[in-house]
């Protein structure tokens, strides 16, 4: 049963932050790890291993990781292009039309964007997109099709000129209609760290992208933490989470039911309700056992709501607002009579989403924003991927003579005082002024 906390209890445990990667490792995970890779090898040793066997092997690394690893042996990786064809044919009409839906909402979401280059007075800002992309579509346990959407098409908008997705093979022809839909065709067989690596590094038959996007397993995850700084990436992924703030008003199956629909996506996943309402929360407790025996994923759904789940009574709704902010979640559901007021008390999340009929699994498929959004507390600094994250700023400095002048003035008197005088030069010889330093 969903365990329901008193507030200090909580903070202790499921309001609980830790680091990313300072979760325990399920045994399942390590035992396979050492099975791969040896006694004692960790999780993180593992991903450093495959990272530097394909920066230095290229293709060849990449094949026998996807062979050792996948169980696939792999000739070439990308996929044919009669494949997306294939697809699009093999899969039921509605679903073809409820894809095209859904990224014709993204695609029109994202061009309300401003991208504001501008230039006045000499001085500017420049916006260009990335050159080349990467994207990372997660396709082990529950291939899906919506986060390719939701990476491809906000780049697609800022203008990216090249993106490769990568997506563990045999991909599902929901990602490949997915792909089709969007236009892209440079799609590879390939999954976990060994991905990251190609599109970091570049292979023979990959090209070496700027950034790489996309959220995956705890294995994509310390790939792309430790290939920052040689490419760019939209953040560090850890376990999806949601908390909702439900008052009296609350429907107490659809409160159970989005409770689920989070925790069905990892045994890691996070599902917090927070009321001030006893009967709420019993009533929700009871809804939670009712529907969790018909669902497919009840195992992972068990193990999620056990371990990283619960329900928070709180004294009122500001004591709410106060304790998700603090915790700063993917995405936080209002299900209150009044969702506007208490969004506004509020700063820190990836998501609102206001009211019953907002509900997240809209914002997962079909609503408009991008459902890649910060998890682990980084929503106190980080926002949903979006237009920003594929764009790049260049300053713009073309100053006119006479206001060139008057400011190397003012950079040389800083410049001596930090004691750079060849900076001071520079500036003075635009003044026709003192000579070059003799010392």
């Amino acid at each position: 049963m969903l365990p329901i906390y008193n507030v200090p209890d909580a903070q202790v445990s499921i309001l609980k932050r830790r680091m990313v990667g300072e979760r325990a490792y399920p045994e399942r995970l390590l035992a396979g790890v050492e099975r791969i890779f040896g006694e004692g090898v960790t999780p993180e040793q593992a991903v450093k291993r495959i990272l530097e066997s394909v920066r230095l092997e290229g293709d060849e690394a990449l094949r026998r990781w996807s062979e050792k690893i996948d169980g696939v042996k792999l000739d070439s990786f990308r996929v044919p292009a009669s494949s997306f064809a294939e697809a699009m044919g093999s899969l039921p009409p509605r679903l073809i039309e409820a894809l095209r839906t859904a990224a014709e909402r993204i695609r029109s979401f994202h061009r309300r964007q401003p991208i504001p280059s501008w230039e006045e007075n000499g001085l500017g800002q420049r916006f260009t997109p990335v050159e080349r992309v990467g994207v990372y579509v997660p396709g082990g346990s529950a291939p899906l099709p919506s986060s390719l959407l939701m990476s491809v098409i906000p780049a697609q908008v800022a203008g990216v000129e090249e993106i490769i997705v990568c997506t563990p093979p045999e991909p599902h022809p929901a990602i490949l209609a997915a792909a089709a839909i969007c236009g892209v065709e440079s799609v590879y067989r390939l999954g976990g760290a060994q991905a990251i690596a190609a599109m970091a590094f570049g292979t023979e038959s990959l090209p070496k992208v700027d950034k790489i996007v996309g959220a995956g397993n705890v294995f994509v995850t310390l790939a792309k933490k430790q290939v920052y700084g040689l490419v760019g990436l939209d953040g560090l992924a850890g376990p999806t989470e949601t908390m909702v703030i439900a008052d009296a008003t609350a429907n107490p199956d659809w409160v159970a039911a989005d409770l689920l629909a989070q925790a069905e996506h990892d045994p890691l996943a996070t599902a917090i309700l927070l009321t001030p309402d006893l009967a709420l929360a019993k009533a929700v407790q009871q809804a939670v056992e009712r529907q969790l025996p018909r669902l497919s994923r009840r195992e992972i759904i068990r193990q999620s709501l056990e371990s990283n789940g619960g329900i928070v009574l709180v004294r009122d709704l500001d004591e709410a607002a106060r304790l998700a902010d603090e915790f700063a979640p993917e995405h936080l559901c209002l299900s209150v009579a009044e969702p506007r007021p208490l969004m506004d008390k509020i700063r820190n999340a990836g998501g609102f989403f206001l009211g019953e009929y907002s509900f997240e699994v809209l914002g997962d498929y079909v609503a408009g924003p991008s459902h890649v959004m910060p998890t682990s507390g980084t929503a106190r600094f980080a926002s949903p991927l979006n237009v920003y994250d594929f764009l790049k700023i260049s300053s713009v400095i073309g100053l006119e003579p006479s206001l060139a002048r008057e400011l190397s003035a003012v950079s040389a008197e800083i410049a001596h005082a930090e004691g750079l005088t060849a900076h001071a030069a520079a500036a003075e010889l635009r003044l026709g002024g003192a000579p070059l330093p003799t010392e």
